[in-house]
C-alpha cells in the first residue's frame, strides 16, 4: 500500500509541476492574452481531473485492502476454532479408545484420509428406536445389525458386536478406517458404551446376499447377469485385499451373509473382524470361520492363505448358481455340503442345467454357464495350489457380464428382459 501511495503521489506532483511549468509567464504579445487565459483554465481542469482520479484509485485500493484484511481475519478465526474443536475431539477419542485397547492406532485414525466418527450412545438409541426388534436387519449369534435413521437424509446400519470380541472389534475398526474401495463396506464410525461395542456402517438397502437368496423372495430379484455382477464385485474386493492392500489381507470369513447389496444390487464385502495379514504367522490364532465356506486345509492343518478366500468365493459362486445353502440339513444329525453335492454335476454338461436355481434356469447362454461352472470347480479344489488367483477369476468372469453392469460383454437386447437361449 505504501508503494502504491508513493507512486500515485509522485505522478500527481509530476502533473502539477508540469502544469505549473507550462503556466509560467512568457513574453507574449497583448494579442495572446485571451489564449493564455483559456490555456490556464484547461490546465486547472486537467489537474482537478487527475486529483479526482487519484483519489478514487486510492479509495478503491483502501477498500480492497480493508476487505482482504477482514476476510483473512475471519479465516484465521474459523481455522483456530476448528483446531480447538479437533483437539477436543482428539482428547475424547483417546479417552474412548483407551477403554478398548492401546493397539488401535489413534494417530492413523485421526488422519483426514481415514478418520471415522465416534457416535454418542444416546444418538444410536434414538436412531434405532431404542434398538427395537422392528429395526433388526440381521442376526448371527450375539451379533445383531439394526437399521438406524438419524434424519430423513441419513440412514445407517448399526452392528452390536459380541461382548467378548474386543479383538475383532479393534481389528475391524483398524482395517476399515484405512480401506477405501467401491466394493468394500464403508465404516462410518463406532460407539463404546460400557461393555457394549457398536459399529456404524453405510446403509445397504437390499440387505445381504444370504437374505436375497435364501430369504422369503428366494432370489427372485436376482437375474443371471445380476448374479454374475455380484460375483465380480466380490472378486474385485478380494483382489484389492490380496493384491493391492499393504500388507495383503485374508478376509477369512467370506460368506453370503457378509456380502451386502445396495438398491441396485451392487455388492460390498463386509465384516472384517476375523481378517488377518496374509503370509504372517499368527500364534495362538483361534480357528474361525463358517461351516461350508471353510477351506479343507484350514480345517485339517490350520493353514491360512489367500487361497482360503478363493475357496469361500467358489462356494458363494455355487450359491448364486444353484440357490442352495452351503450346508443342507439331510436329517436330524446329518448335513451335506454344497460342494460335495454339486461337484459331480458341475463337471457333467448334461446335468449342469438341471441343478441351477429355477429363477435363472434357461436364461443364459449355455457356453457362459459352462465357463462359470468351470471357474467354480477350480475355486473349490481341495488342493490349494490347484485353485486360481482371485485376479484370474475376475478376468474370467468380466467378459460374461454386460458393459452396463461393469463387464465387457456386448448384448443386443435389454438386460432386464433376458430371453431363453
Amino acid at each position: 500500500m505504501n508503494f502504491l501511495t508513493l507512486f500515485i503521489t509522485i505522478s500527481v506532483c509530476s502533473i502539477i509541476l508540469n502544469a505549473n511549468a507550462q503556466s509560467q509567464p512568457q513574453a507574449q504579445s497583448p494579442g495572446n492574452q485571451d489564449v493564455r487565459i483559456v490555456h490556464h483554465q484547461n490546465l486547472n481542469k486537467r489537474i482537478l481531473l487527475a486529483l479526482i482520479a487519484c483519489s478514487a484509485l486510492l479509495a478503491g485500493i483502501f477498500i480492497f485492502l480493508l476487505f482482504f484484511f477482514f476476510r483473512r481475519h475471519k479465516k484465521l478465526t474459523i481455522s483456530a476454532s476448528k483446531s480447538r474443536g479437533t483437539i477436543e475431539a482428539a482428547k475424547r477419542e483417546k479417552e474412548n479408545l483407551s477403554s478398548v485397547s492401546a493397539k488401535l492406532n489413534y494417530s492413523r485414525m485421526a488422519d483426514k484420509q481415514s478418520s471415522i466418527a465416534i457416535f454418542d450412545f444416546q444418538l444410536l438409541e434414538g436412531a434405532t428406536n431404542n434398538f427395537s426388534r422392528d429395526n433388526i436387519m440381521g442376526e448371527s449369534g450375539s451379533r445383531i445389525v439394526y437399521r438406524a435413521r438419524f434424519d430423513e437424509h441419513f440412514k445407517a446400519a448399526v452392528k452390536k458386536a459380541d461382548s467378548d470380541a474386543d479383538r475383532e472389534f479393534e481389528n475391524e475398526v483398524s482395517l476399515l478406517s484405512k480401506i477405501r474401495h467401491q466394493n468394500i463396506i464403508k465404516l462410518l464410525g463406532y460407539c463404546i458404551h460400557g461393555e457394549s461395542r457398536f459399529l456404524v456402517y453405510e446403509f445397504m438397502e437390499s440387505g445381504s446376499l444370504e437374505t436375497q437368496l435364501h430369504g422369503p423372495t428366494r432370489g427372485s430379484s436376482l437375474t443371471w447377469y445380476i448374479r454374475l455382477r455380484i460375483a465380480i464385485d466380490v472378486a474385485r474386493a478380494l483382489e484389492y485385499l490380496h493384491e493391492n492392500s499393504n500388507p495383503p489381507v485374508v478376509h477369512r470369513d467370506l460368506k453370503s451373509s457378509n456380502i451386502l447389496l445396495d438398491s441396485d444390487f451392487n455388492a460390498k464385502l463386509s465384516d472384517f473382524g476375523l481378517a488377518v495379514a496374509s503370509g504372517v504367522q499368527h500364534k495362538n490364532m483361534k480357528m474361525s470361520g463358517t461351516l461350508g465356506y471353510v477351506a479343507p486345509e484350514y480345517i485339517s492343518h490350520g493353514k491360512l492363505t489367500d487361497k482360503s478366500d478363493v475357496y469361500a468365493f467358489g462356494v458363494v459362486l455355487l450359491e448364486l448358481l444353484t440357490g442352495r445353502k452351503p450346508m443342507e440339513n439331510m436329517s436330524s444329525d446329518q448335513y451335506q455340503s454344497l460342494v460335495s453335492w454339486a461337484m459331480p454335476q458341475l463337471t457333467d454338461r448334461s446335468k449342469l442345467p438341471s441343478i441351477l436355481d429355477p429363477v435363472i434356469q434357461n436364461t443364459m447362454d449355455l457356453k457362459h454357464l459352462y465357463q462359470v461352472a468351470a471357474v467354480a470347480v477350480l475355486c473349490v479344489q481341495a488342493e490349494p495350489s490347484y485353485r486360481p488367483l482371485i485376479t484370474d477369476v475376475l478376468h474370467s468372469l468380466i467378459p460374461l457380464v454386460p458393459l452396463e453392469l461393469g463387464g465387457s460383454l456386448r448384448v443386443t437386447e435389454p438386460i432386464g428382459s433376458e430371453n431363453f437361449q
